[in-house]
């Protein structure tokens, strides 16, 4: 008999993940990006020739860089991020880690305690929100409009808050390509999020990830570049930009800040091979695959919307993307998305469940996500076939092929 783990296992753990069996053939869930836009001749290059010049400081912890991350890809990200979001922070300012979940669960870590309360838009990043709910920590959500955070109800649930005599830790937000809706919160907006901040006395964690991936290439500048209270974390990754199996995220904080967090980074540093081949490719060369792979997304979402409204007609709401690689759909509310996951799985169709991505389960529960930057544009189109045949199934909607016209009397 093999030994029995089970009765060692604390009552604090989460439920045993499920062995992986596959990846569906219609994949529309993760955060994945296109294999087709990854520059991968760029990347090997750029490994030979980093390994070539400076492979023996892998000997060392931290590549004779410190703790923070690799220098010269912190270099670089300091100049990139005063050039498009008008940041004006230094290497020393940075800490690179592995991937933005890990910035979060830093940021987490430094600044929350069970019991705590945060503010986070209604309908927010999964892994986001059950982190929070993981802490113990209550997250109040505010609705979002076409233009993002709805700066009145931001206002209110903050004057409700202070009447019960709570202090929200901090403003958690994605004002750039929100995830999921895909809003930009343009400059208005963000100068009234800073105001309403530094007049409740509440601190701003601008989770960033998205921001390369406005179609214009034009973004508003951050949040923490606008700040002038300097009470704002930002939160960045090449997940997007790059290739998320990379895993190499980043955090810019104040030093109060991020002394904190390097003593709960505990990991002994960060891929030392990822930041050492990101920082060779990047310099030269990320300003021109950026528009590329934007380019490549922005085909793949038309071919989405496309597919959606051939596929479900007008049962289908959804806002034209600013950017990302998300779309934010409106299903009629008969639609349980959760049900219809599960059917659509069944059928080899992966989507996301909108009860997993919002605080308010009943407003987002015929809603789904839809990551679109993985499939080919042909899987987008059969997968949406097929997901309309599920749905039309399982609650009647849409009643009948949408792209079917009614045969004259």
């Amino acid at each position: 008999m093999p030994f029995d783990f089970a009765p060692l296992f604390p009552a604090t753990l989460p439920p045993p993940a499920v062995r992986w069996t596959g990846a569906p053939k219609y994949n529309f869930v993760g955060g994945n990006n296109d294999p087709d836009e990854i520059p991968l001749d760029g990347l090997i290059a750029a490994a030979q020739s980093v390994m070539s010049r400076e492979g023996r400081t892998l000997a060392t912890y931290g590549l004779n860089s410190g703790p923070q991350g690799y220098r010269p890809l912190r270099e670089f990200l300091a100049h990139k991020l005063n050039r498009d979001a008008g940041m004006g922070c230094t290497a020393d300012d940075i800490l690179i880690v592995s991937g933005s979940l890990q910035a979060l669960d830093l940021v987490n870590s430094a600044l929350l305690s069970r019991g705590d309360t945060v503010i986070v838009e209604k309908d927010n990043y999964q892994g986001s929100l059950n982190r929070f709910t993981k802490l113990g920590v209550a997250a109040v959500g505010v609705p979002l409009d076409k233009g993002g955070m709805r700066m009145d109800a931001l206002e209110a649930a903050l004057k409700d808050l202070k009447a019960r005599g709570v202090t929200p830790k901090f403003i958690y937000t994605i004002p750039t390509v929100q995830n999921p809706t895909a809003t930009v919160l343009d400059e208005s907006r963000r100068a009234r999020l800073l105001a309403l901040a530094d007049e409740y006395g509440v601190p701003i964690v601008e989770d960033d990830c998205y921001a390369d991936l406005v179609w214009s290439g034009q973004r508003p500048p951050a949040l923490h570049a606008m700040s002038n209270a300097g009470n704002v974390i930002h939160v960045g990754s090449f997940s997007k930009s790059i290739a998320p199996a990379l895993r190499v995220g980043f955090i810019v904080a104040p030093w109060q800040v991020m002394s904190r967090m390097l003593s709960l980074k505990t990991d002994a540093g960060s891929g030392a091979l990822e930041q050492m081949v990101l920082a060779e490719y990047c310099k030269p060369l990320f300003a021109t695959h950026v528009p590329a792979l934007r380019k490549g997304l922005r085909k793949k979402v038309e071919t989405l919307m496309e597919a959606l409204n051939e596929q479900f007609g007008t049962a289908a709401e959804f806002d034209d993307p600013k950017g990302g690689i998300f779309l934010w759909v409106k299903l009629p509310d008969n639609v349980d998305s959760l049900k219809l996951y599960q059917a659509a799985l069944k059928e080899g169709v992966a989507i996301n469940p909108g009860p997993e991505w919002s605080t308010d389960k009943a407003h987002s529960q015929s809603r789904i996500r839809i990551c679109f930057a993985s499939p080919s544009h042909q899987e987008i189109r059969d997968g949406i076939a097929m997901l309309a045949e599920v749905c039309r199934r399982e609650f009647g909607v849409p009643a009948r092929s949408a792209n079917v016209t009614k045969a004259g009397p």
